[in-house]
């Protein structure tokens, strides 16, 4: 069973992504662009131009899974951020894959751990 959580970073990559792109195009996408280690175990977000397809790539310890959603009505957003890559927090892509508008949220104050 596919599930995520909170353990793994997320990264997405803010160019546009061809998403015929398989597993070796999509991890060339992260070795190029991203420059991160691409079996940690994080999971990497690409969007297509028009936004209505999203693609995760994750090494799950046997080999790498891409998760793959095509919306029928609207569009993902495309958070604001500078440069390629933009590191999200699980709640962030909790509320990009349901469609709320990320800056549009409250958050309230909670602790967290100094990295």
């Amino acid at each position: 069973m596919l599930s995520f959580s909170s353990r793994p970073r997320y990264f997405l990559y803010r160019g546009v992504t061809d998403m015929r792109k398989g597993f070796n195009g999509l991890s060339g996408l992260v070795r190029q662009h991203i420059d991160h280690e691409l079996l940690s175990g994080d999971v990497f977000i690409f969007l297509n131009r028009r936004r209505d397809r999203i693609k995760l790539l994750v090494w799950d310890r046997t080999g790498f899974v891409v998760w793959y959603k095509v919306l029928e009505r609207g569009t993902f957003e495309l958070p604001a951020g500078e440069g390629e890559r933009l590191e999200m927090s699980w709640t962030d892509i909790q509320l990009l894959l349901e469609g709320i508008e990320i800056k549009s949220v409250k958050r309230r104050k909670r602790y967290s751990r100094a990295a």
